[in-house]
């Protein structure tokens, strides 16, 4: 049995007039460009066994928001399974971050299905702030674990 896969990522909060926000990413791609509930996510990507889920979280901040990751203290949020079995490891740093500077990566892959013709597409197709309760109406269903467990500590 193959072991399952994993992926770390930097969830940033901020404290706002209305309460607390967290800085999610809109998945890119085809799949999801017309998609909004379920289609956001902690910035995270997939790593190794043998590089550290922390290294990875900040690596993959990198290279999905094209940003360096915030330096702060950073509270772990623990890890979910998400309903196609990756294991999700995340840590929450209080920081803010214009969206309007972010660069996101890229992929590259065929689209359509079968023409045989290959194009990028971003990593994050754009980044926004939003409180907890819309946060959880977007997220990745697993990850408003993520949620819950950083509103604990932030109220």
């Amino acid at each position: 049995m193959r072991a399952p896969r994993r992926s770390a990522g930097l969830l940033l909060f901020r404290r706002a007039g209305d309460g607390p926000e967290v800085l999610l990413g809109h998945m890119g791609g085809p799949f999801w460009e017309r998609r909004d509930a379920g289609a956001w996510t902690v910035p995270k990507g997939e790593y190794e066994p043998d590089e550290p889920a922390w290294d990875a979280a900040r690596r993959e901040f990198r290279e999905e928001l094209g940003l360096e990751p915030p330096d702060g203290e950073a509270l772990p949020l623990g890890e979910v399974r998400q309903a196609n079995g990756k294991i999700v490891t995340a840590w929450a740093i209080e920081a803010d971050l214009d969206p309007a500077t972010v660069v996101p990566g890229t992929f590259r892959m065929e689209w359509p299905r079968g023409s045989g013709r290959v194009q990028e597409f971003p990593e994050l197709s754009r980044v926004e702030w939003f409180g907890f309760d819309r946060a959880r109406a977007l997220i990745v269903k697993a990850q408003a674990e993520f949620l819950d467990r950083l509103e604990v500590h932030v109220g």
